[in-house]
């Protein structure tokens, strides 16, 4: 049945996979030859609002195009520019379930100790904090710390003779894997809890899941590490979820740190919340906006441990409130963020002639001359001064020259992070500056410490080959792939024009004839993101927990803040249509619109009007109201027949389960308990246990559909 399902899924997607080459054009069809050229109507008022809000939202709710119809999308646009005239009372109170994402980054990473934290608390023979549930956290953290560093040496430690000490290549290895991916344990250690402890008697486990939720909590924090661990080996998958019954949002994150380990509460959490912002804000283009520039500065969380405890705060206070503000406003908090900062690795960039080198040379004749044993090496680092002209303002053909890069990046020597392992935040380091005037893009800038940075941000903010650099990738982002030439140039003049107003310069587009051409209506491809949140909001899904989400990203081969490079992740369709990644979208439809995903159920009954959980017999006009609730208009003769002839196949959710969680590791059990846990066990019995009806199937099919998978 999977094969039948992979071939009919292959059929519906044919044509979506040909589009490409239509649309590469900007909206513009190839003429066949023999056809007269016929005049394309303009789009319809419906047609206009669907268009809106396909572009500047992540896809309509049920009800928003009736919305958007009755305010008017003048007034409907206006008020999107200015998020903080929109109530987002309802997400901020899903965001309330995540109490760690409202810390600061030192606040963060003391309440849920990173490795670095770890390494540091034990060189210094650092006693644990005196508050009980930190006191918990840190303890049975640092049981796992000191066996994953002793897995770590035996892992990467060659063979030594006589007592010899590690050599030199097997120590930089495991400090490497200690500063890095907060998953690596070496190139051969798989360390997990089982190595580390018998598993505690099944009946003293369920003595601690019996209890009520402050008690249960109350005695783990009271266990000592080798007993949490010994209860942590002998919970059961299926008992994990019995576990949090009842907790509060803190309380879970309490749990999930024993249970698993305080980073990946973290990294678990900062990923859920962005996927949450797309699917359930009011402030539509602000999310929108906010995805748009942190793919545009990008991020990747596997750069070194700290990276998942800085992504919060990049998000939350640097790119959120200056998404539909000023360019430069924005560019100098990108520079300043410490995630930002330890991504290019700024924070280590040293001028070769400032104090701080100076004084390393003198520390390396001492060692060479044998008086001292170690020293560290200083320089200059050229990658944020690289990625800032190439990626983030002018452009890989803006005009700028090597030289421009070196200079650039003496500017932003001092730029660094206070106690990088402890959350501190930007600090100017006067002594790592180098010295002197420098030369960028023939402007002279006079030594003036910080402020050489800010001069630099400056001309690159309000360069001509900025300004169409931005419009050219918004314009890609919000209209076609190939945006055509007179609509980038206005975007860029609007943009010069108001130094750097992100308002206006989408304004400007909005207001453009290129963007409500009936050539790019429905011309876009819209990537895993787009899809994902897209379904979500169109199928009215309710998320009680966001983790087989972010999994789910990974499957449709766009993990969250996963992308290595500094280029961030395109928007173009040609790198998002394949048969196997438009297969993943059908398995994914499918099983959402079956309630298969755990922690998040669709009703869909309820969407079309009838009593919630009916199972009467859909038929044509049940099919055609489905079209309609999620596309927006009728789809084409040969979707509604090949949805016709599919919806009744008895496993085709089954089929498209299999084949989406054959690309995935487990979702609740990575070794060490995986990020959050399920909050309710209903969620996670209606997920397995999901019964498969006609209805499900033809709504799957329908947002698997190529339709579906154009905005």
């Amino acid at each position: 049945m999977f094969r039948l399902l992979k071939a009919v899924v292959a059929g519906m997607l044919c044509g979506l996979m040909a589009a490409p080459s239509v649309w590469a054009s900007g909206g513009a069809a190839k003429e066949r030859k023999a056809a007269p050229v016929e005049r394309i109507a303009p789009l319809t008022q419906q047609q206009r609002v669907l268009q809106a809000l396909n572009r500047f939202t992540f896809g309509p709710r049920p009800g928003d195009e009736a919305a958007v119809r009755r305010m008017g999308l003048e007034r409907w646009f206006e008020q999107q520019l200015h998020p903080e005239s929109i109530d987002d009372t309802a997400f901020e109170q899903r965001m309330s379930e995540y109490p760690a994402m409202r810390l600061s980054q030192e606040e963060l990473i003391e309440r849920f100790p990173s490795p670095g934290m770890l390494k540091r608390a034990d060189r210094q023979d650092a006693p644990l904090p005196s508050d009980p549930v930190e006191r918990a956290i840190y303890a049975d953290a640092e049981l796992v710390y000191a066996a994953r560093l002793k897995d770590v040496a035996n892992a990467n430690a060659e063979p030594a003779t006589n007592g010899a000490a590690m050599n030199g290549a097997a120590a930089q290895t495991m400090e490497m894997s200690q500063t890095a991916d907060a998953t690596a344990v070496g190139k051969k250690g798989k360390l997990k809890p089982k190595d580390l402890a018998a598993p505690m008697d099944a009946d003293e486990v369920q003595a601690v899941l019996t209890l009520g939720p402050d008690a249960r909590v109350a005695k783990m924090v009271a266990m000592t590490p080798d007993e949490m661990m010994a209860f942590r080996v002998g919970l059961k998958p299926r008992e994990k979820q019995q576990l949090v019954e009842g907790l509060s949002p803190e309380q879970v994150e309490v749990v999930g740190s024993l249970i698993a380990e305080p980073i990946r509460v973290v990294g678990a959490e900062a990923l859920e919340t962005r996927l949450m912002r797309d699917v359930y804000s009011e402030r539509q283009l602000q999310a929108v906006m906010t995805e748009f520039w942190l793919n545009h500065f990008n991020v990747y969380v596997k750069k070194n441990q700290n990276e998942p405890y800085l992504l919060p705060g990049f998000e939350r206070d640097v790119i959120l409130p200056n998404a539909l503000g000023r360019f430069e406003d924005l560019s100098v908090a990108v520079a300043k963020s410490p995630a930002m900062l330890m991504y290019l690795d700024n924070w280590e960039s040293v001028g070769p002639d400032s104090p701080a080198a100076t004084r390393a040379r003198r520390v390396q004749a001492l060692r060479a001359n044998g008086k001292i044993a170690k020293a560290r090496p200083l320089g200059i680092n050229e990658n944020y001064g690289r990625e800032l002209m190439e990626l983030h303002t002018l452009g890989v053909n803006g005009g700028y020259t090597q030289q421009d890069v070196i200079a650039v990046a003496k500017c932003f020597t001092g730029w660094t992070v206070d106690r990088p392992y402890q959350g501190g935040e930007f600090v100017f380091n006067e002594n790592r500056h180098e010295p002197g005037p420098k030369t960028v893009l023939g402007h002279v800038i006079p030594e003036g410490g910080e402020n050489e940075g800010l001069e630099v941000l400056h001309i690159l903010a309000t360069s001509p080959a900025t300004a169409h650099f931005i419009s050219e990738e918004l314009a890609e982002r919000f209209v076609s792939d190939t945006p055509p030439a007179a609509l980038v140039n206005r975007m860029a003049a609007t943009f010069l024009k108001t130094d750097g107003d992100i308002k206006a310069v989408l304004r400007t587009m909005f207001r453009s004839p290129e963007f409500w051409s009936p050539q790019v209506y429905r011309a876009k491809v819209k990537t895993p993101v787009e899809f994902l949140a897209s379904a979500l909001r169109a199928s009215d899904a309710q998320v009680t927990n966001a983790l087989p989400l972010v999994q789910a990203m990974d499957r449709l081969g766009m993990p969250v803040y996963g992308m290595q490079t500094p280029n961030g992740y395109s928007w173009e369709a040609e790198d998002w249509v394949s048969s196997n990644a438009l297969i993943s979208r059908m398995n994914f439809a499918l099983v959402l619109s079956s309630n298969r995903v755990p922690g998040t159920r669709t009703d869909w009954p309820a969407l079309l009007g009838e009593e919630s959980g009916a199972e009467s017999e859909p038929d044509a006009a049940t099919e055609k109201r489905l079209e309609m609730l999620l596309l927006g208009q009728p789809a084409t003769e040969h979707t509604r027949a090949t949805v016709l002839a599919e919806f009744r196949n008895p496993t085709a959710q089954q089929s498209a389960e299999e084949g989406f969680r054959a690309q995935s590791v487990a979702t609740e059990d990575d070794g060490f308990g995986g990020g959050r846990l399920l909050r309710t066990k209903a969620g996670r019995e209606r997920a397995v246990n999901a019964p498969e009806t006609p209805l499900d199937t033809m709504a799957g099919l329908l947002l698997g559909s190529p339709e579906f998978q154009r905005r």
